[in-house]
């Protein structure tokens, strides 16, 4: 039943990709509205997922099940520009996880990102808005380019208690670059957790990057760069709330070989402990490691992830779980038309209280900016 579903979807999403692929592309003209002193350009971006998940029951339930879900993972709407030389704006929508268990098509976009930002100089860009938290690099990871399928569920831990969205958050911003643009810094005070009279303390975060060879100035840094640009960044970063802290560091390279091919790896550690302000977050260390490796000829890209959470409390050991998986991304048109096949595993630490169980996921990506 499950092989013969995949198999019917691979081949529904296969042709229906192919068919977009076979439409002439168009001029390579932005999309945008342009005077002496503004410029305003138009995007979209779709990422639709059939996602077959195992349940994750104890043995004694009987045989494990999958549940099925054909939804939208992402369906955005951007929009960014500028107002003469030193003011921009980036404003962008999203509708996510539509469609998925318990089905629901009727949910309504939500502002994803709405931000002005006001340069002053190369060392201070001021923004204030809803944006990115600079607190690790896989939180201000474009979603368009991760090795893998999607961002970890082990950088997004803090997403809830601290109530985020999608790991943004409404506050001001300084950002800089120093030493020829190679160093750079993101720092912010941010709402953070709100209680009904917002007497809360507030959230500070701070980001600093090393880049050895290609500068990232980007909103959101790539994943992969599908050869076209040689990455190696070294960063820590962090943020706080009352007695809640977090703490990461983590290596990211794209190495472009053989004419347009590319190595890339992301090794990150992250730590979370909400203490006594969030009780949601137990103290914990959580590793990422990925990996992939990109072929221009073919225009694939096999890919390996592994993952873990460790809890520090010995009552919380029971909670331990790694995931382990791989998969491939096949590039139509680059970012602009993706398929991705991956496999992750689940692997609860805990004895036979929660089973293993697999994630296998098909997605198609439909990009424009």
């Amino acid at each position: 039943m499950l092989e013969t579903l995949i198999h019917r979807t691979l081949l529904c999403m296969t042709a229906g990709s192919l068919m977009l692929a076979l439409v002439p592309a168009p001029a390579a003209a932005q999309l945008e509205i342009k005077n002496e002193d503004v410029s305003i350009k138009f995007g979209i971006q779709a990422q639709f997922w059939a996602d077959f998940l195992q349940d994750a029951t104890a043995p004694s339930a009987g045989a494990q099940g999958y549940q099925q879900n054909f939804y939208l993972r992402r369906v955005r709407l951007m929009m960014a520009g500028d107002i003469g030389h030193n003011i921009s704006f980036f404003f962008q929508t999203d509708d996510p996880k539509l469609g998925i268990t318990p089905k629901n098509l009727a949910t309504g976009f939500i502002i994803q990102d709405a931000f002005v930002q006001y340069k002053a100089s190369d060392y201070l860009q001021i923004a204030a808005g809803e944006m990115l938290v600079p607190s690790s690099r896989q939180a201000l990871q474009s979603t368009l380019s991760y090795y893998s399928l999607d961002v970890s569920a082990v950088s997004t831990v803090n997403n809830v208690a601290l109530q985020e969205s999608a790991l943004r958050d409404m506050g001001f911003q300084a950002r800089g670059y120093f030493l020829d643009d190679r160093l750079q810094y993101r720092g912010g005070v941010f709402e953070g957790e709100r209680d009904a009279n917002g007497r809360d303390a507030l959230r500070p975060a701070l980001y600093l990057q090393y880049d050895f060879f290609d500068r990232e100035k980007e909103y959101a840094y790539v994943g992969t760069a599908l050869g076209k640009r040689k990455i190696l960044a070294i960063d820590l970063g962090g943020d706080k709330q009352s007695a809640y802290r977090s703490e990461s560091t983590n290596v990211a390279s794209d190495t472009p070989i053989r004419g347009g091919d590319e190595v890339g790896f992301n090794v990150q550690y992250l730590h979370f402990d909400g203490r006594q302000k969030f009780t949601s977050i137990p103290d914990q260390n959580n590793f990422l490691a990925e990996a992939a490796y990109y072929s221009h000829k073919t225009k694939v890209q096999p890919f390996v992830r592994f993952e873990t959470q460790q809890f520090v409390a010995a009552a919380n050991n029971g909670k331990d779980i790694h995931r382990a998986g791989g998969g491939v991304n096949y590039y139509l048109r680059g970012q602009n038309l993706k398929l991705t096949a991956q496999v992750l595993r689940s692997l609860p630490q805990n004895g036979s209280l929660i089973r293993p169980g697999n994630d296998f996921t098909l997605q198609v990506q439909g990009f424009y900016f």
